[in-house]
């Protein structure tokens, strides 16, 4: 019943992507049993950063945002692609900053950890930070395709919007349900 599960061994890897903004791999792979798969799809993304930034007031910073893929205007925590040459932290401040105009210092960002969103054919890491304190004390500088409008809004009210499927986004609803186990009572919870 202790079956050792192996990872499957790469053969061969080519880029089949027509886009630079949109990586897609061909694997050609030999699985645990000895098969071959010659035809196996993924993307390598890159990792993605999201701040859930708190003011004094016990507010949460929300960004909200159209995204093309679903043709929606959804409302989610700030954040984006790890940049360039930085860290997953500092990429997490400049997202914060970007979006929202909030500069928080390294040594205030809390980790709530790392999620995978569909990791059969997404090769990507969102990771997770709660920020306390939060203060509008830069500018938002945003990207040629970005239109957000920041919104803040009492922590247990983001809370019933994500139990009730207003906020729906994955990465954001998982790190705000993890900051509710992990710091109840900036929810209204007493666990």
């Amino acid at each position: 019943m202790n079956k050792e599960i192996k990872p499957w061994i790469i053969l061969n890897e080519e880029n089949v992507s027509p886009s630079p903004w949109f990586p897609i791999l061909k694997h050609k792979v030999q699985l645990a049993n000895g098969n071959i798969v010659d035809d196996y799809y993924f993307s390598p993304l890159g990792d993605v950063v999201q701040v859930l930034a708190v003011t004094k007031n016990n507010e949460v910073v929300l960004v909200k945002q159209y995204k093309h893929a679903l043709g929606e205007i959804l409302l989610e925590l700030p954040g984006g692609m790890q940049q360039k040459d930085k860290s997953i932290l500092e990429s997490a401040i400049n997202e914060l900053e970007e979006e929202t105009g909030i500069k928080a210092p390294a040594d205030k960002l809390i980790s709530l950890g790392k999620i995978a969103n569909n990791p059969t054919k997404l090769k990507q890491i969102t990771y997770g930070f709660i920020y306390f304190d939060a203060e509008f004390n830069s500018e938002q500088r945003l990207d040629t395709t970005e239109d957000i409008q920041v919104i803040t809004i009492p922590a247990p009210e983001v809370l019933k919007k994500a139990i009730d499927g207003e906020i729906w986004v994955t990465d954001s609803l998982n790190f705000i349900l993890k900051a509710a186990l992990r710091y109840p009572q900036i929810f209204g919870l007493k666990l």
